[in-house]
Parts: structure tokens; C-alpha cells; sequence
């Protein structure tokens, strides 16, 4: 069996376009720390729920990992509301291939 090292994104590794593995990565790191929150702190998803100004079966959803329910917005608000704090590191990625240009 032979192992290939992959990326720092699996979403763009598993032939994810780059903005929207970028945008599922980010995605799932919020939800990570939304569930690792739960689950620290022992709170039932209702308690949850009401922490994080939501319903109870959004909190299912996010347990479960239903990422596709999930805008960045509506996670942002929800960590924000369990005291959770956000923060956004931009960094020179890869330089893009240049494109052979007809005349």
C-alpha cells in the first residue's frame, strides 16, 4: 500500500475547487470547535441550543457534521455566542501557474 502526503486540505485534496475547499475548511474548524465546546462543557444540545441563540436540530445537524447546512456566517454568530472567538489569518498561498497566452 503506498500512503501520498496530502495538503493542509483534505476538501481541496479530495478535488474540491480551491475557494470552495477553502470555504469547507474553514467550515469544519468552526464546527470542531462548536462540537469540542459541547462536549467539554457536558451541555445538552437544547442547552446548546440555547446558548448559541439556534434550535435544537441545528445543533444535531452540527454535531452530526451536516457542513452543507452551515454558512460561515451562521457559524460565526454561533461561536460568537458561546463565547468562542474568531479569528482570520491571511497568507501568501501557492503562486498560481502562469497561463501560456495565445495571439
Amino acid at each position: 500500500m503506498r500512503a501520498t502526503k496530502g495538503s493542509e486540505n483534505v476538501f481541496a485534496d479530495c478535488g474540491f475547487p480551491p475557494a470552495e475547499a477553502e470555504n469547507l475548511r474553514i467550515r469544519a474548524k468552526m464546527m470542531m470547535a462548536l462540537t469540542g465546546y459541547i462536549q467539554e462543557r457536558r451541555i445538552t444540545q437544547s442547552r446548546a441550543a440555547r446558548i448559541m441563540g439556534v434550535s435544537q436540530p441545528r445543533i444535531s445537524d452540527l454535531v452530526r457534521g451536516k457542513i452543507g447546512l452551515f454558512t460561515i456566517d451562521t457559524l460565526v454568530n454561533m461561536v460568537t455566542a458561546a463565547g468562542l472567538k474568531v479569528d482570520v489569518d491571511i497568507t501568501a498561498g501557492r503562486p498560481k501557474a502562469k497561463t501560456k497566452q495565445v495571439a
